[in-house]
Protein backbone atom coordinates (compact mmCIF):
# COMPACT_ATOMS: atom_id res chain seq x y z
CA UNK A 1 0.00 0.00 0.00
CA UNK A 2 1.30 3.43 -0.93
CA UNK A 3 0.58 5.83 1.90
CA UNK A 4 1.07 9.58 2.01
CA UNK A 5 0.16 11.97 4.84
CA UNK A 6 -0.06 15.74 4.48
CA UNK A 7 -0.78 18.35 7.09
CA UNK A 8 -2.50 21.66 6.53
CA UNK A 9 -2.27 24.28 9.29
CA UNK A 10 -0.64 21.70 11.56
CA UNK A 11 2.51 19.65 11.91
CA UNK A 12 1.76 15.93 11.62
CA UNK A 13 3.41 14.10 14.52
CA UNK A 14 4.91 10.64 14.19
CA UNK A 15 2.33 9.18 16.59
CA UNK A 16 -0.61 10.51 14.51
CA UNK A 17 1.10 9.35 11.31
CA UNK A 18 1.60 5.80 12.65
CA UNK A 19 -1.94 5.75 14.09
CA UNK A 20 -3.41 6.75 10.72
CA UNK A 21 -1.24 4.25 8.86
CA UNK A 22 -2.34 1.47 11.22
CA UNK A 23 -6.04 2.35 10.87
CA UNK A 24 -5.98 2.84 7.10
CA UNK A 25 -3.95 -0.35 6.74
CA UNK A 26 -7.21 -2.24 7.31
CA UNK A 27 -8.28 -1.20 3.82
CA UNK A 28 -5.35 -3.06 2.31
CA UNK A 29 -6.96 -6.38 3.29
CA UNK A 30 -9.99 -5.61 1.12
CA UNK A 31 -8.32 -3.78 -1.77
CA UNK A 32 -5.42 -4.84 -3.94
CA UNK A 33 -2.53 -2.38 -3.81
CA UNK A 34 -4.43 0.81 -2.96
CA UNK A 35 -2.79 4.23 -3.00
CA UNK A 36 -3.94 6.30 -0.02
CA UNK A 37 -3.48 10.03 0.39
CA UNK A 38 -4.47 11.39 3.81
CA UNK A 39 -4.73 15.08 4.52
CA UNK A 40 -5.03 16.22 8.12
CA UNK A 41 -6.22 19.78 8.69
CA UNK A 42 -6.79 22.16 11.53
CA UNK A 43 -9.58 24.65 10.92
CA UNK A 44 -8.51 28.01 12.33
CA UNK A 45 -12.00 29.48 12.60
CA UNK A 46 -12.77 29.74 16.35
CA UNK A 47 -16.52 29.30 15.78
CA UNK A 48 -15.98 25.75 14.42
CA UNK A 49 -15.93 23.31 17.35
CA UNK A 50 -15.10 20.27 15.22
CA UNK A 51 -11.89 21.75 13.88
CA UNK A 52 -9.77 18.57 13.48
CA UNK A 53 -10.43 17.37 9.92
CA UNK A 54 -9.23 14.17 8.25
CA UNK A 55 -9.71 13.79 4.50
CA UNK A 56 -8.64 10.74 2.50
CA UNK A 57 -8.50 9.76 -1.14
CA UNK A 58 -8.02 6.10 -2.02
CA UNK A 59 -7.10 5.14 -5.58
CA UNK A 60 -8.08 1.56 -6.45
CA UNK A 61 -8.22 -0.42 -9.66
CA UNK A 62 -11.89 0.56 -9.80
CA UNK A 63 -13.36 3.80 -8.50
CA UNK A 64 -11.59 6.49 -6.49
CA UNK A 65 -12.91 6.54 -2.92
CA UNK A 66 -13.05 9.81 -0.96
CA UNK A 67 -14.12 10.63 2.56
CA UNK A 68 -13.95 13.61 4.91
CA UNK A 69 -14.63 13.62 8.65
CA UNK A 70 -14.28 16.28 11.32
CA UNK A 71 -14.36 16.17 15.12
CA UNK A 72 -12.73 17.85 18.08
CA UNK A 73 -10.01 15.14 18.25
CA UNK A 74 -7.79 14.10 15.33
CA UNK A 75 -7.78 10.41 16.30
CA UNK A 76 -11.58 10.40 16.42
CA UNK A 77 -11.66 12.05 12.99
CA UNK A 78 -9.37 9.35 11.63
CA UNK A 79 -11.53 6.60 13.18
CA UNK A 80 -14.70 8.04 11.64
CA UNK A 81 -12.93 8.44 8.31
CA UNK A 82 -11.82 4.80 8.30
CA UNK A 83 -15.36 3.62 9.12
CA UNK A 84 -16.76 5.65 6.23
CA UNK A 85 -14.12 4.31 3.83
CA UNK A 86 -14.78 0.72 4.95
CA UNK A 87 -18.48 1.18 4.16
CA UNK A 88 -17.56 2.53 0.73
CA UNK A 89 -15.20 -0.37 0.08
CA UNK A 90 -17.88 -2.87 1.11
CA UNK A 91 -20.42 -1.20 -1.17
CA UNK A 92 -17.89 -1.12 -4.02
CA UNK A 93 -17.02 -4.79 -3.62
CA UNK A 94 -20.61 -6.03 -3.29
CA UNK A 95 -21.75 -3.89 -6.21
CA UNK A 96 -19.10 -5.48 -8.40
CA UNK A 97 -20.10 -8.91 -7.16
CA UNK A 98 -23.77 -8.17 -7.86
CA UNK A 99 -22.93 -6.97 -11.37
CA UNK A 100 -20.96 -10.14 -12.03
CA UNK A 101 -23.86 -12.26 -10.77
CA UNK A 102 -26.35 -10.37 -12.94
CA UNK A 103 -24.07 -10.77 -15.96
CA UNK A 104 -23.73 -14.49 -15.25
CA UNK A 105 -27.51 -14.85 -14.95
CA UNK A 106 -27.98 -12.95 -18.22
CA UNK A 107 -25.47 -15.22 -19.94
CA UNK A 108 -27.20 -18.30 -18.54
CA UNK A 109 -30.57 -16.96 -19.72
CA UNK A 110 -29.13 -16.31 -23.18
CA UNK A 111 -27.74 -19.86 -23.31
CA UNK A 112 -31.08 -21.22 -22.12
CA UNK A 113 -32.94 -19.31 -24.83
CA UNK A 114 -30.56 -20.68 -27.44
CA UNK A 115 -31.15 -24.21 -26.23
CA UNK A 116 -34.91 -23.59 -26.07
CA UNK A 117 -34.90 -22.49 -29.71
CA UNK A 118 -33.04 -25.65 -30.69
CA UNK A 119 -35.62 -27.85 -28.96
CA UNK A 120 -38.86 -28.90 -30.62
CA UNK A 121 -41.76 -27.70 -28.52
CA UNK A 122 -44.37 -30.34 -28.00
CA UNK A 123 -47.86 -29.45 -26.85
CA UNK A 124 -48.88 -32.16 -24.39
CA UNK A 125 -52.46 -31.08 -23.69
CA UNK A 126 -55.16 -29.18 -25.53
CA UNK A 127 -58.19 -27.80 -23.76
CA UNK A 128 -61.32 -26.21 -25.16
CA UNK A 129 -63.96 -24.35 -23.23
CA UNK A 130 -66.69 -21.80 -23.72
CA UNK A 131 -65.87 -18.20 -22.84
CA UNK A 132 -68.58 -16.75 -20.65
CA UNK A 133 -69.20 -13.02 -20.54
CA UNK A 134 -68.42 -11.63 -17.06
CA UNK A 135 -66.80 -8.77 -15.18
CA UNK A 136 -63.17 -8.92 -14.03
CA UNK A 137 -64.35 -9.28 -10.41
CA UNK A 138 -66.41 -12.35 -11.33
CA UNK A 139 -63.39 -13.73 -13.20
CA UNK A 140 -61.23 -13.35 -10.07
CA UNK A 141 -63.85 -15.29 -8.07
CA UNK A 142 -63.80 -18.04 -10.71
CA UNK A 143 -60.00 -17.97 -10.64
CA UNK A 144 -60.07 -18.64 -6.91
CA UNK A 145 -62.67 -21.42 -7.34
CA UNK A 146 -60.64 -23.18 -10.04
CA UNK A 147 -57.33 -22.76 -8.18
CA UNK A 148 -55.26 -21.89 -11.24
CA UNK A 149 -52.81 -19.03 -11.72
CA UNK A 150 -54.86 -17.43 -14.53
CA UNK A 151 -58.39 -17.38 -15.88
CA UNK A 152 -59.55 -16.56 -19.43
CA UNK A 153 -62.93 -14.90 -19.90
CA UNK A 154 -64.94 -12.70 -22.27
CA UNK A 155 -65.48 -9.16 -21.04
CA UNK A 156 -69.14 -8.23 -20.67
CA UNK A 157 -68.41 -4.63 -21.67
CA UNK A 158 -66.22 -4.94 -24.76
CA UNK A 159 -66.90 -8.57 -25.74
CA UNK A 160 -63.10 -9.07 -25.98
CA UNK A 161 -61.11 -11.96 -24.55
CA UNK A 162 -59.39 -10.95 -21.28
CA UNK A 163 -57.18 -12.73 -18.76
CA UNK A 164 -56.97 -12.27 -14.99
CA UNK A 165 -53.93 -13.68 -13.21
CA UNK A 166 -52.55 -13.99 -9.70
CA UNK A 167 -49.47 -11.82 -9.09
CA UNK A 168 -46.53 -12.82 -6.91
CA UNK A 169 -47.30 -10.00 -4.48
CA UNK A 170 -50.74 -11.53 -3.78
CA UNK A 171 -52.75 -9.13 -5.95
CA UNK A 172 -54.42 -9.77 -9.28
CA UNK A 173 -53.62 -8.54 -12.77
CA UNK A 174 -55.87 -8.01 -15.78
CA UNK A 175 -54.72 -8.38 -19.39
CA UNK A 176 -56.93 -6.63 -21.94
CA UNK A 177 -56.30 -6.68 -25.70
CA UNK A 178 -56.07 -3.35 -27.51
Amino acid sequence: MQFQVKGRNLEVSDSIRSYAEEKLGKLERQLTDPRVELELMLEKNPSITENQVAEATVWTTGPVLRAREASSDMRASIDQLVEKLERQVTRYRTRGRDRRRRAARANAAAEASVTAEELDFEIVKTKQFALDAMTPEEAVLNLELVGHDFFVFRSGDSDAVNIVYRRRDGGYGLIEPQ
